[in-house]
């Protein structure tokens, strides 16, 4: 059975410039490898030929300026039993007229069908062009089926997750090495470090941690904090708000390390040097990925509460949970708790690892993928 994956024209896959998209692809594309005769189409990029297959996988990949017309051209001349698309509900009237025998899947990880995104109109077409819906979390499946009623059936939760062996967690040799190793590389041995990760854009909000930094230092000066991102990915570029994050971090300039863009295959060293990892997220976050990462490293984590972030957060059980997310106040609350309580700190840490182990490993999101794709094959049976 053939299977493509078609990602958006914003990111190539492998996730050589970064993406929750494309990560998660590279993850559960082996495991469903297995199953499938899996192409996955994706923009070019300077780095990655044209068309290639690597460990059983058919990468096709068309530039970005006439990406959808190339996909459904190559639809109509490829056949392909399921096709899933993601974050593009726009697109799939056109692959579904390219291809009307497939099964076809919408990949939601942003609320791709509200009225900001798309017409009602174009959303109950595509609502009845599709086979089935899968999105990232509770909270997105929601705000689907409140548009679109009809969609409650085709609507599937199948949580992101992340590859486990490339986070030796922190309490392990192979994760004491990776800790030591990036802190001399950054030169903030001896430190307390306090991590976002993330693109520098205000919905994200490092402006209130950075704010809070100021408190944060006065009672802990052994602290620093490292603003990981850039303000898009792999694009390390100044903007007005960036420069008003370095303004703002001016007063306690010694304390805070602007790293820029970090590479995909870099991001797990990052959380193992870090002692907290804080999600300062303003906007409905779908569900950041950085909560599986920064549990699969080991670390306490810190969000709030906004989106589906909290469908994997028990409240100061595997991370602190911020209600009054728009308030500088709470986010030095949080990082004092934990400053304040490391064997607790610990204990939340090492059940957020377990918390992963059990459920969200790539595996776990292979497997609950190929169990949409069989739902909606059998039915047609």
């Amino acid at each position: 059975m053939k299977l493509a994956f078609i990602c958006t024209e914003s990111l190539p896959s492998p996730a050589v410039r970064g993406g929750a998209i494309q990560m998660m692809i590279d993850g559960v594309s082996p495991f469903l490898s297995k199953l499938y005769e899996l192409t996955i189409f994706s923009v070019t990029d300077p780095e990655l030929p044209d068309v290639e297959i690597r460990d059983d996988v058919e990468y096709i990949r068309f530039p970005s300026k006439h990406y959808k017309e190339q996909v459904i051209s190559k639809l109509q001349s490829e056949h392909y039993d399921i096709i899933h698309v993601f974050n593009r509900p726009q697109n799939i009237p056109f692959y579904r007229a390219a291809s009307p025998g497939s099964k076809i899947i919408l990949g939601l990880h942003n609320e791709m069908l509200s009225d900001q995104k798309i017409s009602f109109i174009s959303g109950k077409e595509v609502i009845r062009s599709v086979d089935g819906i899968v999105t990232v979390s509770e909270y997105l499946k929601q705000t689907v089926i409140r548009r679109f009623s009809e969609a409650s059936p085709k609507t599937t939760v199948v949580y992101s997750g992340v590859s486990l062996h490339e986070y030796p967690p922190v309490w392990t040799s192979a994760g004491r090495q990776i800790r030591t190793k990036y802190r001399k590389k950054y030169n903030i041995e001896g430190k307390k470090v306090i991590l976002f990760v993330g693109r520098l854009t205000r919905k994200k909000g490092p402006h209130l941690l950075i704010s809070a930094f100021q408190a944060i230092v006065k009672r802990h000066p052994d602290t620093v904090l490292v603003v990981a991102g850039g303000k898009w990915f792999s694009d390390d570029g100044i903007n007005q708000y960036i420069r008003y994050l370095k303004r703002l971090a001016d007063p306690v300039k010694e304390h805070v390390l602007f790293t820029k863009y970090i590479p995909a295959h870099e991001i797990p060293n990052i959380f193992l040097m870090s002692d907290i990892f804080v999600c300062t997220s303003q906007w409905q976050e779908p569900l950041a990925r950085v909560h599986y990462e920064a549990f699969a490293a080991g670390i306490p984590v810190i969000t709030t509460n906004r989106g589906g972030n909290s469908e994997v957060i028990l409240h100061k059980e595997t991370g602190y949970l911020i209600e009054d997310y728009n308030k500088t106040a709470e986010f030095a609350k949080a990082v004092h708790y934990y400053l304040k309580h490391p064997d607790t700190a610990a204990l939340m840490a090492k059940k957020g690892r377990e918390f992963v182990e059990g459920n969200f490993q790539f595996q776990h999101v292979a497997a609950r993928l190929e169990a949409v794709y069989s739902k909606i094959t059998e039915a047609s049976l």
